[in-house]
């Protein structure tokens, strides 16, 4: 079984929620923090919370949306990780899943589209390698 490490302390969701990237999908919301090039190396390079507001409904309802995220998560880092076994297949960087009302009701396999699109944008907002413009020497 294949699982990310996860974010566990109030203060790392809300260092994520401050400093990263908020997509809205229909069955979750992601916000994305890419990793720093010091953080990047570390063996934890990716980590990823959970976390659902009581407006979702009472704590059995909560639970059941988290449980949900969390397998969605599972299995999209299982794909990754059969399709690139020899590099990491998530990458590095913060990802928060937020649960709406609709990650209840919606159907796993779109859920797990969701799941996708919010890491694949957690990618996209990575920095390059090689550094920008404001890497000029002159």
């Amino acid at each position: 079984m294949v699982f990310p490490p996860r974010l566990k302390k109030r203060a790392q969701f809300l260092k994520v929620a401050r400093q990263g990237k908020k997509n809205v999908f229909p069955g979750l919301v992601a916000q994305a923090q890419p990793a720093a090039e010091a953080d990047a190396g570390s063996a934890d390079a990716f980590r990823v919370g959970f976390t659902v507001t009581k407006k979702v409904g009472n704590s059995v309802v909560r639970n059941r949306t988290r449980r949900r995220l969390r397998e969605a998560m599972r299995l999209v880092a299982c794909e990754r990780k059969e399709t690139s076994p020899l590099k990491s297949s998530l990458p590095p960087g913060q990802l928060v899943l937020i649960g709406r009302a609709s990650t209840r009701h919606r159907a796993f396999e779109a859920l797990k589209q969701d799941v996708r699109q919010a890491v694949a944008g957690l990618e996209k907002a990575a920095p390059s390698p090689k550094g920008g413009a404001g890497n000029r020497e002159g």
